[in-house]
């Protein structure tokens, strides 16, 4: 994605300082720096393709064509977002596939211990796990570079998974009172999974964690990581309020 012409130059940025508020020229000249973002960006455009190929799993178990065709359109914004990201790391002289390397296994595992056993598991986990993928990347975007910053919140937005597993969920609920409690604990199991595999990555990656910790963004530091995953945490619990679910 390239930025406008008529993009607000670093210093008109209002609420921006240090790298939040400078290009990727002039950021991505810090090595430690730009090694960080080529993780992020790898890891995100892994979770895109991820998330292409398990919406198109998911599509199997729809009950009804309707719901499969929606669930089709979603993977379909999946990868194009997957492909925006592709460009990206292409653009900055990057190989792609090696960006994404480093977390495939990661995300691999993630999913295949998490595996759902009917369609609305795959609703609940799809509008969960990729929710709380969602608010990570929104939290991390706050301290990059404005191109890349763009990008990121670019592929974030919203593939109508979560008011489409709202409506469905809530749906089979009322329905079936009974099947509340079962998708309820799945959410909490997901949450753990997520939120742990999301640590590990982190942790794996040292210019990744250096840049949550503080080093090459500005305004990270431990006690900021631990409220930024209070926040994911209080989001989630909104979510599950959303379905009709417990937290």
């Amino acid at each position: 994605m390239e930025t406008p012409d008529n993009a607000t130059a670093p210093e008109e940025n209002t609420g921006h300082t240090g790298i939040a508020a400078q290009g990727w020229d002039t950021a991505s000249a810090e090595p430690a720096y730009r090694a960080a973002v080529v993780d992020l960006l790898g890891a995100l455009a892994y979770g895109e393709l991820a998330a292409f190929e398990r919406l198109a799993e998911d599509a199997k178990l729809a009950p009804t064509l309707s719901d499969k065709a929606e669930l089709a359109k979603m993977a379909s914004a999946e990868f194009h977002h997957f492909e925006q990201l592709n460009s990206r790391l292409s653009a900055i002289g990057e190989e792609p596939t090696g960006a994404m390397e480093p977390f495939a296994k990661a995300l691999d595992d993630f999913h295949r211990q998490t595996a759902p056993s009917d369609w609305l598991e795959g609703l609940v986990k799809a509008y969960v796990g990729d929710s709380i993928a969602s608010d990570f990347y929104r939290e991390v975007a706050a301290r990059l570079d404005s191109d890349t910053r763009e990008l990121v919140l670019a592929v974030l937005d919203d593939t109508g998974h979560g008011n489409f597993a709202v409506e469905k969920v809530r749906a089979a609920i009322e329905a079936d009172p009974r099947c509340g409690g079962r998708l309820a604990l799945w959410a909490r199991r997901l949450m753990g999974e997520a939120l742990s595999q999301a640590q590990r990555v982190v942790a794996d990656r040292d210019a990744l964690s250096t840049m949550l910790v503080g080093g090459v963004a500005d305004g990270f530091d431990l006690a900021e990581v631990g409220r930024m995953f209070s926040r994911i945490t209080e989001a989630h619990t909104k979510r599950m309020a959303a379905l009709g679910l417990a937290a």
